[in-house]
């Protein structure tokens, strides 16, 4: 249904971005007259040298998993030697074709997204854009907002400017050496010895790539586990894997500098020691993307990391500005950006609207194994801000992981004491961003661990681990 409006609504958004991309096509979709100002191609940095590449790349990793590991099933691969011996071929990754198809692909899902705004009848603006006062944004073919320029007037800004690597002064990237995730893709060769600095999400999983890959890789982790703040039982099984897997983790290590060197990079911890390597990605974190855009002038409140404060239908403190994606102080995902973009505009204009509710959204690791999770960690009981008990299924137990020659994860569910309402789930194996589904809708819906258990899962799958999992609670809620 369009909504009808008195006279058309104006619509901007500044940045494209999965957050402003889908703002501005649901803006167009209800009638709205949309204009939307992206600098370096819609789809942002998220799909031109963030997720897509990046995810692309682990593909490419998980394939070549996939032949190293296939052995283990009874698949062997020969070659006949010269006397007609077989000869065991090695696995060979040519980084310089992988980059370029990521790339590719990269490339062609931002020209996807631009026709399809363009066909709902999207005006779109190439360059650096900038507040003009609540109601207008300018447009300048430079940074520093030179003299060529457009102006539109709104009703409704949409800010989605998204976010950048943090930069260290003792650890500039040069982009040759010391790199940042966004400059990987322009190697050419496998580096010989990989050191990331940095153990949270994009840390672990460009590690858990590069190793898969056949580097050799150093992961440089200043907390006393990879991936703090994640589950625990799912980083010792990550730890578990990457060491397995012949990676050096470094923990409760802090990286004071890294330097480039002759022949590659030479980081010096603080505690003096030092780590030798070809290559070092600066893996430490993000600062939003908001300064010099004109925010504090019209009144938008930000927090003291420069993000902007949103409500949960992403409203900033002035009314008809919303505020989407990385920049904002909400949940830093690809996929919260889509929902907060048409969530402000769904509000905006007058739509139905259904406030963000962070304990509902799903979350995935794309290392080797995925580690999804959604809802109240197991933390958060032992802390008492939940009141519920924790089940953890590993795996190994599982038909179809045998089948398959899956060592390692588990599914973990949470439910609320007496009523055995699931109220949270972390699942670690391959491909847990698909396994977690079912779990995010019991979470969303507020089924109970039984009427969970009674959905029939095919036999074998790995599936099956989640309705195993929900029929062993049935006796222990019901004990709670």
């Amino acid at each position: 249904m369009t909504l009808m409006f008195e006279r058309s609504q104006r619509v901007a958004v500044l940045g494209g971005g999965p957050g402003g991309y889908e703002a501005a096509l649901a803006a167009a979709q209800l009638g709205a007259e949309v204009t939307l100002v992206e600098r370096v191609g819609v789809g942002g940095s998220a799909v031109l040298t963030d997720v897509v590449p990046s995810k692309s790349l682990i593909a490419t990793a998980d394939a070549a998993v996939a032949i190293s590991e296939a052995t283990d099933l009874g698949v062997q691969f020969y070659a006949k030697g010269a006397e007609g011996k077989p000869l065991k071929p090695q696995i060979a990754i040519n980084l310089a074709a992988v980059n370029k198809r990521l790339m590719a692909l990269a490339g062609q899902q931002s020209e996807d997204m631009r026709t399809a705004l363009l066909e709902a009848g999207v005006t779109i603006l190439s360059g650096h854009g900038r507040l003009d006062g609540p109601n207008a944004i300018v447009v300048s073919t430079s940074q520093d907002q030179g003299t060529d320029f457009d102006r539109i007037e709104a009703d409704t800004l949409v800010v989605a400017v998204g976010a950048s690597p943090r930069e260290l002064d003792s650890a500039k990237p040069d982009g040759e050496r010391i790199l940042t995730w966004t400059q990987l893709y322009d190697m050419k060769t496998l580096p010989e010895h990989l050191i990331v600095v940095g153990s949270g999400v994009t840390g672990a999983e460009f590690a858990s790539a590069y190793m898969n890959l056949g580097a050799k890789v150093t992961l440089i982790s200043s907390r006393d586990q990879v991936l703090p703040g994640e589950d625990q039982d799912a980083a010792k099984v990550l730890e578990k894997v990457f060491k397995r897997g012949g990676m050096q983790v470094l923990s409760k290590s802090r990286a004071n500098s890294v330097e480039r060197t002759e022949k590659g990079v030479l980081v010096t911890l603080s505690d003096g020691r030092t780590v030798e390597g070809s290559h070092c990605l600066m893996a430490v974190g993000s600062i939003p993307n908001t300064a010099g855009i004109g925010l504090e002038d019209v009144g938008v409140e930000l927090t003291g990391s420069g993000h902007v404060r949103v409500n949960r239908v992403a409203r900033t403190s002035v009314s008809n500005i919303y505020a989407v994606g990385d920049c904002t102080n909400f949940f830093p995902l690809a996929s919260v950006a889509s929902m907060q973009g048409r969530t402000a505009v769904f509000h905006a204009l007058g739509d139905v609207v259904i406030p963000l509710e962070k304990l509902k959204i799903t979350a995935n690791i794309f290392t080797a194994p995925e580690i999804a999770t959604i809802g109240f960690s197991e933390k958060d009981i032992e802390d008492g801000v939940a009141d519920g008990i924790a089940y953890k299924l590993p795996l190994a137990a599982n038909p179809r992981a045998k089948m398959q020659g899956i060592r390692d994860g588990f599914v973990k569910i949470l439910a609320r004491k007496g009523s055995g309402t699931v109220i949270g789930a972390v699942i670690v194996a391959p491909r847990a961003s698909e396994l977690i589904y079912p779990l995010a809708i019991a979470v969303e819906r507020r089924l109970n661990v039984d009427q969970v258990s009674r959905v029939f899962a095919a036999y074998p799958s790995i599936t099956s681990s989640i309705t195993d999992a929900t029929r062993a609670m049935h006796q222990v809620y019901i004990a709670n």
